[in-house]
């Protein structure tokens, strides 16, 4: 993988705290997107309300929908009433959503809409950590953060950016650019600060531990290094937040002083892991799913298989992939009317660079389908869509010299796209969050190893029940394996 497109891909995983998410609670979002319930209580700021109820629908849609589950639910919801009453907001109205993504993210909105990922989810080992996380983001929006962030909005992926240089000026019906238009960029390095400490404090108070937001941002850091492979923090992430090291010393300074020494505090590690029980693990089935070099749709049955050289990744509502030193693939859907020819829509505007003369028709397993060149200043693109049940699909091949071999993948990769077979479907693999109790011999080694047939499964241990090879378990106390079902 080229480090520098590496870096980029994994840096999704870094938002960490610092661009936060909600979950279904106090007013559970259950609508998909479509019907956002209104917030009844009195506002401050009714054009708040106005911004959070308009881009619900956009945040749903660009994470992957609403996560629907119960207990999760309901544990969420008890504590975001305990910690809204600490903030002394009991009659402020909450909107809280799990988005059914693996990305460990949380965040929020004006107007009260505040999200958390099933990734943060799975991640986090007992209840306080949650409710520091939930703390945190409810901070930002008494602290009025999340409105000034609106108006930052950037992109935090380099293939999103790459890509983003292909675009016109005509995105309205771009799924890829109104995910990056409304993006909740980073907040600030002040923002991130005072929201941990406010978000410590209201934790605190509620009667959770407060120095679980110092374990759990250890936590979220180690597992960024995990998902990004080593390759190394992303720079321009580093830039606009506070380091990992920083925050955690400043976290831990923060429940010291107001609260005193680790020790204090509801943890409430087994009614946690009851309410991840069955929690899914990973990429959605919904949005696809990797095998290899195979990307499989297994809703919408569809399949494509990318060259040797390239290494695949789902990353917000799209998939990407990165072969060699600059070079990339990103696969993606946007909205075209029916009426519109493939050819005219490749012409239409969205594409900044675009050759016309090169635009021309093609077809491969029954399906229509359209390619064309683009230049910018610093890339080559090869761009095409094809049409799947009424929808259109685009391939961005970027690379910063365009090649024979460069046209040859990206070729070759269009005419791979074809309905999926039982046997394609058949890669497609849930995983799931399942609790285990250790025994009086187990060891953290003897648990990790329960997880020795997921690719890197062992590792991934210890992360999630943020433990290290050899350490001592409690005998009696769950802890969390990921397993295939």
């Amino acid at each position: 993988m080229s480090k520098a497109f590496g870096k980029t891909l994994g840096a999704g995983l870094l938002v960490l705290l610092a661009g936060c998410t909600s979950l279904p609670g106090v007013t559970p979002s259950r609508t998909g997107g479509q019907n956002v319930p209104p917030i009844t209580a009195p506002s401050d700021d009714p054009e708040e309300d106005a911004i959070g109820a308009r881009e619900h629908p956009r945040i749903v849609a660009s994470y992957g929908g609403i996560y629907s589950d119960r207990q999760a639910e309901i544990m969420i919801a008890r504590i975001v009433g305990r910690l809204l009453a600490a903030a002394d907001q009991p009659n402020q109205k909450f909107t809280v959503t799990i988005l059914d993504t693996a990305e460990v993210n949380a965040f929020a909105l004006p107007g009260g809409y505040v999200y958390v990922t099933r990734g943060i989810l799975a991640l986090a080992s007992d209840t306080s950590e949650i409710a520091a996380v939930l703390a945190h983001e409810i901070a930002h929006v008494t602290l009025k953060h999340a409105r000034a962030r609106t108006n930052r909005a950037r992109t935090n992926e380099i293939v999103d950016k790459v890509v983003s240089g292909v675009f016109g000026a005509d995105t309205a019906t771009d799924q890829a650019s109104n995910r990056s238009k409304m993006s909740l960029a980073a907040f600030s390095q002040q923002q991130e600060l005072a929201a941990d400490k406010e978000g410590i404090l209201t934790a605190g108070q509620a009667g959770f531990d407060p120095h679980a937001a110092a374990r759990f941002l250890g936590a979220m850091g180690r597992f960024a290094h995990f998902s990004a492979g080593d390759a190394g923090q992303d720079d321009d992430f580093l830039s606009s937040h506070p380091s990992t090291p920083d925050r955690i010393q400043k976290a831990v300074e923060t429940a010291r002083a107001f609260f005193g020494a680790p020790g204090l505090g509801e943890t409430d590690r087994a009614g946690y892991m009851a309410g991840i029980e069955g929690l899914s693990f990973g990429d959605s089935p919904a949005q696809g799913a990797i095998s290899g070099r195979r990307y499989v749709n297994p809703a919408l049955k569809f399949t494509f298989e990318v060259p040797s050289n390239y290494t695949l990744q789902i990353s917000k509502g799209a998939v990407v992939g990165v072969a060699g030193e600059g070079e990339a693939v990103r696969f993606d859907s946007a909205e075209v009317p029916a009426s519109m020819g493939l050819e005219a829509y490749l012409k239409s505007g969205w594409i900044a660079g675009l050759q016309p003369q090169t635009v021309k028709r093609e077809s491969a397993n029954g399906y229509e389908m359209a390619t064309g060149v683009a230049m910018t200043q610093d890339w080559s693109f090869r761009v095409a869509v094809v049409r799947h049940e009424g929808r259109v699909y685009r391939f961005i091949f970027a690379a910063k010299f365009d090649s024979a071999a460069f046209a040859k993948a990206a070729d070759a990769t269009l005419k791979s796209f074809r309905a999926a077979t039982a046997k394609d479907l058949g890669l497609v693999k849930k995983l799931v969050v399942r609790t285990v109790t250790a025994g009086s011999v187990d060891t953290a080694d003897s648990l990790a190893r329960r997880m020795s047939g997921l690719s890197r499964g062992t590792d991934l241990f210890y992360i999630l029940n943020n433990l290290y090879p050899g350490d001592t378990l409690v005998a009696g106390e769950r802890y969390k394996i990921v397993t295939v079902e």
